[in-house]
């Protein structure tokens, strides 16, 4: 599905990523950890073709991505930041994202699914952030993609939509489809995730199940196993 070797990419003097090295070849939900500037975002844009890295090569669904972006069809990605034109409404944003993808959308379920029936009119300017974030969830999960990439996608939600977009996660999962996610909720994480992925100064310093990441680090609960392979790993 997704394979990464020796990714590196510098802004300026700042290396974020350091010779990246993740294969992720089955389905599941995959989570991507680490503190402020550890490369998440980064690496996650490169995945997308939005940062051109400095070295090294991304692979998805098979094909080296330099060779064109038509397998960005194939992906549904959902943004740490959306910055869509305040002025919009929201259906005429999803009518928009509708036309740019030009294929088969379940738009309205969603719609429905977080409560946004009576906000289609409203523009995105008079939206609050939870709202306009159950509004970019539900642009990236109308569409029935093999890949779901979700930066952070728990900013600003409620404790019920909180769990609606937990279920839709492995909702999709049971689907057969692989998603990819960033979070510092590690309370979410660890009920979501098949596998977590640790970065830290831009290199993948684990991969694998908690329970592994448990036994590991010789800890009972995620949160201190995360802070140990954090401390022991860090300069």
């Amino acid at each position: 599905m997704v394979k990464i070797q020796r990714l590196e990419k510098k802004f300026g003097k700042n290396r974020v990523l350091s010779g990246v090295d993740l294969e992720i070849s089955k389905s599941g939900i995959f989570s991507i950890l680490g503190p402020n500037g550890s490369g998440k975002t980064t690496l996650i844009k490169s995945i997308l073709g939005l940062v051109i890295p400095d070295n090294g090569s991304i692979s998805v669904f098979g094909k080296n991505i330099i060779k064109g972006p038509a397998y960005r069809r194939h992906i549904d990605y959902l943004p740490q930041i959306a910055n869509f034109p305040n002025n919009l409404k929201v259906k005429e944003l999803v009518q928009m994202i509708k036309d740019l993808r030009g294929c088969r959308a379940d738009d309205m379920h969603y719609v429905e699914y977080f409560k946004l029936t009576s906000f289609l009119n409203q523009s995105l300017g008079s939206l609050s952030g939870g709202t306009k974030q159950k509004v970019n969830i539900a642009l990236c999960f109308m569409f029935d993609s093999p890949l779901l990439i979700l930066d952070e996608p728990t900013t600003g939600l409620d404790p019920i939509s909180l769990i609606r977009l937990k279920d839709l996660i492995k909702k999709a999962k049971s689907k057969g489809k692989t998603i990819l996610i960033t979070s510092h909720i590690m309370r979410f994480v660890e009920d979501v995730s098949d596998e977590i992925v640790f970065l830290l100064d831009g290199k993948v310093y684990f991969k694998g199940s908690i329970s592994d990441l448990k036994s590991k680090t010789n800890q009972q609960d995620f949160e201190h196993a995360i802070a140990t392979v954090f401390s022991e790993n860090h300069v």
